[in-house]
């Protein structure tokens, strides 16, 4: 929820980010031309201007510079910062040598970052002032009050605290304990009706009430609230009902909940930007890796044993779907692959197949599934079609895994949780990582994961063979 006063803080955020970004540039271009490059200007300017500050929001959309949740906590709005700049300074700098513009970034990379770093300091000192005088003494923050004292009302009260800038959380109504406020305990009223006298007398804007009340009192008690200009929110409380972290949505007026948040499904945007990510890594990786690493290796499988490169299976996808996951060739050619997981010393596993698979290398050709839309980089690992049927009938929330597309790599995976599964336990602690990271995804989990992975594949598993 967003008040006027956090929208257009952020809508200044970026303006005066806007003008410090183009100032900084004009800096380091005014340095570059009266002090170090003997007047001449780059052929290319206007291009550079608009890529240094195309870059700048870019990076800062994705490091989330400007969300609601950044700009609540000036901490968190420096933090970002600081990382969208230096994150902008590698950027630009490869953009710059890759540009052939090598004298340029010598002279003019020093002014113009030195100049963003000093005027975005500046900034959030005056951030800092405005959020803590200013704020404070216009009385923009909403005093709120909870009725009910069940977890949902302590979750809402745990948001309010922490984004104190926005709201005034003064404290919870409830029959059971009268008026607690955040400070101490003092008596109160009774029934909701009552709450909103008491809310007035105390100069409350608004009430969530986590109580339902019955049909016939919700038009009274809002004809009350409006009286005293009051806004009253009702807050369904599923804490003991549903376990997860669910998420309500709307279709038109009509909410709708959903038993767990899921953050791929309920925002098209993370959709297209964990595509595009898969789509450019894979195109890297096919590139410039497979390219010439896909002869070589394909040789010495050959010279070893007789069979095919590339080894390929039916594996289960997104929505139960299955789909042919392809592997280099790691095994001698045997009936029992579709039905048999590879075990420690497994006898098919072949001497260059078991380098391979200690590696990962085997799991290289997924990239091309990645292309095809069927895998993601990073995702649940995709499981052969008997273990899909196995354990859904022993596992509870088994299939759940299937909401999202497989993964080359995955949460579970770089958690110890790869190879063989000896018993169902070990299967349910692989499928409880991959639901926690349906329900927590980011594009920064994804990073965060995939460098997880090369680390692990230096460092060596004990359940990769």
């Amino acid at each position: 929820m967003e008040t006027r006063y956090s929208y257009f803080f952020r809508l200044g955020l970026v303006l005066g980010d806007f003008c410090i970004v183009n100032f900084s540039y004009l800096i380091g271009y005014l340095v570059l031309r009266y002090w170090g490059n003997n007047g001449q200007v780059p052929d290319n300017l206007l291009s550079q201007i608009l890529i240094f500050n195309l870059g700048w929001l870019t990076l800062a959309s994705v490091l989330k510079l400007y969300s609601r949740e950044t700009i609540s906590k000036v901490e968190q709005i420096f933090r970002q910062t600081i990382k969208t700049l230096l994150t902008h300074g590698v950027f630009f700098t490869v953009f710059l040598i890759y540009s052939n513009e090598k004298h340029f970034a010598l002279r003019f990379l020093p002014a113009c970052y030195g100049s963003l770093l000093s005027l975005l300091v500046l900034r959030s000192i005056v951030i800092t002032y405005l959020m803590d005088k200013f704020v404070k003494r216009a009385k923009l923050h909403t005093k709120t009050a909870i009725v009910g004292h069940n977890q949902t009302a302590l979750r809402l009260a745990r948001y309010f605290i922490v984004n104190r800038n926005t709201y005034s959380f003064e404290g919870f109504f409830d029959s059971r304990l009268d008026y607690v406020t955040a400070d101490d305990d003092r008596k109160g009223e009774g029934q909701i009706e009552k709450y909103i006298h008491f809310a007035a007398a105390n100069d409350i804007r608004e009430i969530y009430s986590t109580i339902l009340p019955e049909k016939q009192q919700l038009n009274r008690i809002i004809e009350v609230a409006d009286q005293y200009c009051i806004r009253v929110k009702f807050v369904p409380d599923f804490s003991g009902a549903l376990q997860s972290n669910y998420h309500i949505d709307y279709l038109d007026a009509v909410p709708i909940i959903s038993i767990r948040t899921e953050p791929l499904q309920q925002d098209i945007r993370n959709q297209i930007k964990k595509r595009i990510f898969d789509v450019a890594f894979s195109l890297f990786v096919i590139l410039f890796v497979m390219s010439w690493l896909t002869p070589l290796i394909a040789l010495l499988i050959k010279l070893e044993s007789r069979g095919p490169v590339f080894f390929r299976q039916s594996r289960t996808g997104k929505d139960n779907l299955p789909f042919w996951c392809y592997k280099f060739r790691s095994m001698t050619v045997n009936n029992d692959s579709d039905s048999v997981q590879a075990s420690r010393g497994d006898h098919r596993i072949t001497r260059v197949g078991a380098f391979l698979r200690k590696s990962n290398i085997d799991e290289l050709p997924q990239f091309f599934n990645v292309l095809a839309g069927d895998m993601s980089i990073v995702g649940p690992r995709p499981h052969m079609l008997k273990h899909t049927e196995q354990y859904s009938a022993l596992i509870s929330k088994y299939m759940a895994r299937q909401f999202l597309k497989p993964g080359i790599t995955g949460w579970a995976q770089v958690n110890g949780y790869r190879g063989e599964t000896k018993d169902t336990e070990l299967m349910a602690k692989r499928v409880e990582h991959d639901i926690w990271y349906m329900e927590n995804w980011s594009w920064w989990l994804d990073i965060r994961i995939i460098f997880m992975t090369i680390i692990n594949v230096f460092r060596g598993e004990d359940n990769a063979f």
